[in-house]
């Protein structure tokens, strides 16, 4: 099917082809493409004086009760309710949206009809507090019939019924009868935040496709045909819902609009159905081109849910959410794996959909720059995810056509079976019951529940003891009643969550008061729970209108509860609130820069030191790094010197730090390395950093790691290594700063360099010099006083001449402040002197006596130097002493006895 190009304009003409009506709108620009329309939109409301605010993620961060941001307004949902204000009072958006899940889930649809998505662009303008109905419903319609010169009579209007008001105003503007404004009294029309809260009535507008195709207008029996299609709701925010059939007036009114992207663009390039649109359809022929099949042939349901599922998937993973068991992983899981049974169902024997996303990124890369930065995370991520579908449908489809072999249709596949699949395959039950559907085969739910109830009754037996393994039953019991907690810290360091369990002295709570120690759960949280040798994050929990926990720590209990412990310094809190949490950004960002840090060490020190150096254990925080490593001998300062420079060197490339999710042996085959301590499952982030070398095939660093990053290495800030160290035998240990408390060391040394030159009276530079002629003049010093002490004590007996002790020679002395290792040469100085006797000198030095004894050649049979020694040592507190017959020495804490020691010896010689 072809299309007229789109033009501007007031002449217009209509024409039939095949059976889809055509618009050809003449005398104006052309605007064929949907980046053309969302771009015509976003500039028209600039220049009416609304701010272009970008799609915010579809993680939604101030909203914890959705799983997914599924509408315009959900980014300034604070600032309708006045919790937050921003710095302009009209804003427009193209929000990216999800709707895959929980209350708002078209997944099942999609592929079938001809405008469900997973994935979808809405399109919006918003007043907060400044325009009102008039403005809104007048921008509206110069748009859709001026700058995208639709022809007034295909459009029609539907108002609440009880809004005259917007009646009077689509009559006055658009010169509408009344019987093209249409009155509908369903909620359908009429809009609010929740049970309490903003909410108003809505004006929605249908473009009308032709009575060529069944349906009627919208309120009429026959509204849910696929004639009049519903292109824009306009909702005007005028009350504030306090209870029920309690509603006030708002004092400032707000406007909230949505137009799905894929709608307006299938009406302005003349298609009715959505998948027909150029951006849909680029993306359907790609599949097709990749897959080798026809995109209008009998696989088209599958070509249109690779398409929407390959939308959706990558751009939860560009932000931020990865396939998981549970929670917004999983939902992205279920996601993933129904576009690839589609493929597999296309008979495509190898992976597909990673192959699709170059078609992807140059398709909406223009207008999403997170699809690009994240393009090597979604390819890996896909094709990870579809090697080990594949792989686990192939075993999961043989066992169960092996346990269906003998089933009929209208027979059940037993539950207990249905739980082996999952439990052993990881073969989910919808994928099993969808499986099973085309044979009329159904499944045995309640027996699945059964045993997977069963199942969790062994896994908390395992938990159950005393001591620590008691303590840490609690948190298996919160983990199986709430689920995991989903961590938003890898792409936000704040968030809104629901407090999901609080406990106090180990014990689950309801509610704390202030001044209570707690420790609080929430269903997600961007604070970082420690492991991994990260340490845990602090910041603040804030609850609106009343209630904080000042956060000093956070773990991680059961592998996915990320555990606050703080006190509450306001309250009380409670279980079900919906409370802020603010991560110690500051903290962050340097526990941040330690631990990317690390990743450049391990392997600036394997390239210095060489491939046997591995990591054995590490810890980062936000004022040092510790870093542990397999090494036999101490590091040199050359050595030093090269690894730091080296990790300052990528550093300075500020090179982007990339995650992707892989395998872990096919990751550690492609050279990424295992960190020590850590417990990897069927999926690992792998982080990589630093330069890629031309032809190189890997980054500096490739590692697999759950820890938080930097974005680029240049973030790091300085690397400094400050003391290298020996932790065991062959272990070593490195500690080092980064950033910020890099330069406060370099700044304390300065400081200290600076103090020792105003001392010394040199600069700086000359600081070494005179240090060394310091050491040259008191060494020489020394040497002047040691032979000058050896002279008095050895000339003193040389003119005295020795005692004669029972006829043995003695020379006996007791010296003050001589250096006991002086004492020796002294001695041996002396026997020489005398040429035959027995020497014993004592010295009295720092509160202690050294003592040593000689006995010359001739009087070795008469006298022994290690008795001798023993002996006095015993008088002053020593405990024996040691040596040779001719030469032995002790010592002792007493000082005050040495004389009375002396006297010993001399005795010892009777």
């Amino acid at each position: 099917m072809s299309c007229s190009p789109l033009h501007q304009g007031r002449d217009r003409t209509f024409s039939r082809e095949g059976s889809a009506c055509v618009i050809a709108i003449l005398d104006g620009p052309t605007m064929s493409t949907t980046s053309e329309i969302r771009r015509t939109f976003l500039e028209f409301f600039v220049r009416n004086g609304h701010q272009e605010v970008a799609s915010s993620p579809l993680v939604p961060l101030n909203d914890p009760t959705l799983m997914f941001t599924n509408a315009g307004m959900v980014q300034f949902k604070n600032v309708f309710t006045g919790s937050e204000t921003r710095p302009y009072s009209r804003a427009t958006t193209s929000q990216k949206c999800v709707r895959a899940g929980g209350k708002h889930n078209d997944l099942d649809n999609v592929g079938y009809t001809a405008r469900h998505h997973t994935f979808f662009e809405m399109l919006g303008n918003f007043s907060f507090g400044d325009y009102f109905k008039e403005q809104a419903i007048e921008y509206a319609w110069t748009l859709i019939t001026r700058d995208y010169g639709l022809p007034k009579d295909r459009l029609l209007v539907t108002v609440h019924s009880s809004d005259e008001e917007a009646a009077a105003l689509w009559r006055k503007i658009s010169g509408f009868s009344d019987s093209r404004i249409l009155r509908i009294p369903t909620s359908d029309n009429f809009w609010s935040m929740g049970d309490t809260g903003p909410c108003g009535p809505c004006s929605e507008i249908f473009f009308d496709h032709g009575d060529h195709i069944p349906g009627g207008p919208p309120g009429s029996p026959e509204a849910d045909g696929d004639r009049f299609i519903e292109i824009w709701n306009l909702v005007f925010m005028q009350f504030e819902q306090r209870g029920p059939g309690d509603r006030i007036d708002l004092p400032r009114p707000s406007v909230d609009t949505g137009m799905g992207l894929e709608r307006i663009a299938a009406v302005l390039q003349g298609k009715h159905d959505n998948y027909d649109i150029d951006l849909m359809r680029g993306l359907i022929e790609a599949v097709a081109h990749a897959a080798g099949t026809d995109p209008d042939g009998p696989a088209k349901v599958s070509h249109r849910v690779i398409a929407d599922h390959l939308r959706a998937s990558c751009f939860l993973i560009a932000d931020g959410v990865l396939p998981a068991n549970e929670g917004r992983g999983y939902v992205l899981r279920r996601i993933m794996r129904r576009a690839m049974r589609h493929a597999h169902l296309m008979g495509c024997t190898e992976p597909l959909m990673w192959r699709l996303v170059p078609a992807l990124v140059r398709a909406m890369g223009d207008q999403f720059a997170e699809l690009d930065r994240a393009q090597a995370l979604m390819t890996e991520t896909l094709r990870l995810e579809e090697t080990r579908f594949k792989r686990m449908l192939d075993r999961g489809l043989k066992l169960l056509a092996d346990e269906t072999g003998a089933l009929a249709e209208g027979d059940c596949l037993s539950g207990d079976v249905a739980f082996r699949l999952y439990d052993t395959y990881g073969f989910p039950l919808d994928l099993t019951q969808d499986a099973l559907r085309a044979r009329g085969i159904g499944v045995d739910v309640e027996g699945f529940s059964t045993a997977m109830e069963r199942q969790k009754a062994e896994a908390r037996k395992s938990w159950t003891g005393s001591g620590e393994q008691a303590t840490e039953a609690v948190w298996f019991d919160v983990r199986e009643r709430i689920g995991a907690t989903e961590f938003l810290g890898y792409t936000g360091t704040s968030a809104e969550g629901m407090i999901a369990a609080l406990i106090v002295d180990g014990a689950v709570v309801e509610t704390a008061q202030p001044g209570v120690e707690v420790a609080l759960v929430a269903n997600q949280t961007p604070f970082y729970g420690e492991s991994g040798g990260q340490v845990g994050d602090t910041g603040l929990i804030r609850v609106p209108g009343g209630g904080a926990v000042v956060v000093r720590d956070t773990l991680k209990k059961v592998g996915a509860l990320h555990v606050h412990l703080g006190q509450v310094i306001e309250g009380p809190v409670a279980v079900g609130q919906t409370a802020r949490f603010e991560v110690d950004v500051e903290r962050r960002n340097a526990v941040r820069g330690h631990h990317s840090a690390t990743h450049l060490l391990h392997e600036a020190l394997r390239r210095r030191l060489g491939e046997h150096v591995t990591q054995k254990g590490s810890m980062v925080s936000d004022e040092r790094l510790r870093f542990d490593i397999s090494h036999p001998t101490p590091l040199s300062d050359d050595d030093v010197a090269v690894v730091e420079a080296e990790v300052n060197r990528e550093i300075r490339a500020n090179a982007p730090v990339i995650t992707r999710l892989m395998d872990p042996e096919a990751a550690m085959a492609a050279g990424a390395m295992a960190l020590f301590g850590e417990k990897y499952g069927e999926e690992v982030r792998v982080v990589s950093m630093g330069t890629t070398p031309d032809g190189a095939p890997r980054a500096f660093s490739v590692e697999l790691c759950g820890g938080t990053h930097v974005s680029r290495t240049g973030d790091i800030g300085l690397f400094k290594i400050v003391t290298e160290s020996a932790v065991a035998s062959g272990v070593r240990r490195i500690e080092a700063v980064t950033g910020a408390a890099a330069l406060a060391w370099v700044a304390e040394r300065e400081r200290l360099l600076a103090e020792v030159s105003g001392l010394l009276r040199v600069g700086p530079t000359d600081v070494p010099a005179r240090v060394q002629a310091l050491l040259d003049d008191r060494r020489k010093l020394e040497r002047e006083l040691a032979d000058t002490r050896r002279k008095l004590a050895t000339g003193g007996g040389a003119s005295e001449g020795p005692k004669v002790v029972n006829g043995v020679p003695f020379i006996g002395r007791v010296l003050e402040g001589v250096p006991g290792k002086d004492l020796k040469g002294m001695v041996d100085e002396l026997k020489t002197q005398a040429g035959s006797a027995v020497v014993a000198l004592l010295s009295v030095a720092d509160g202690k006596v050294s003592l040593v004894v000689g006995v010359t050649k001739d009087l070795e049979g008469r006298a022994d130097a290690v008795a001798l020694v023993k002996a006095g040592a015993a008088v002053v507190g020593g405990k024996g002493g040691g040596g040779r017959p001719d030469m032995a020495q002790a010592g002792g804490p007493e000082a005050d006895k040495a004389q009375d020691a002396l006297a010993a010896i001399e005795a010892a010689l009777g």
